[in-house]
């Protein structure tokens, strides 16, 4: 909330709210899934407003987002300092840190090419949900 305010955003329950869900959630979760955990306290919070905010949180950096299945997911940013990637179970959306970096095998056949940024994601089944399909 204070990165909020200190970007020039106005402190609101429902922000409060909306970053809590996230605190407690070790998973992505998309503005569906945000709707579907706050309508109870919150029956008219459009899904409009819930996109925008989210969309806002991931541009100041407080979450990171991904797409998947055709839809934008979101989870906060890692507290981890060092560069990482993700492994995603597709089934409960857990994720853990890879540290190991694609673009250090690609980095020879790049020819010249100017990389400014990259995203490795793995797709795949935890532990847990592969026991269950």
């Amino acid at each position: 909330m204070d990165l909020l305010k200190e970007k020039g955003y106005k402190y609101t329950d429902k922000r409060k709210d909306l970053l809590s869900l996230f605190a407690h959630e070790k998973r992505y979760l998309s503005a569906k899934d945000v709707q579907e955990s706050l309508k109870h306290k919150y029956p008219g919070l459009s899904f409009d407003t819930i996109y925008r905010n989210l969309t806002t949180f991931a541009e100041i950096g407080l979450l990171e987002e991904t797409e998947w299945e055709g839809e934008r997911k979101f989870r906060f940013t890692c507290s981890r300092n060092e560069h990482h990637h993700h492994l995603i179970c597709l089934s409960c959306g857990s994720t853990k840190s890879i540290h190991t970096c694609p673009m250090e095998v690609l980095n020879s056949e790049l020819n010249g090419f100017n990389v400014t940024g990259h995203k490795f994601e793995v797709y795949g089944y935890c532990t847990d949900c592969k026991k269950l399909n």
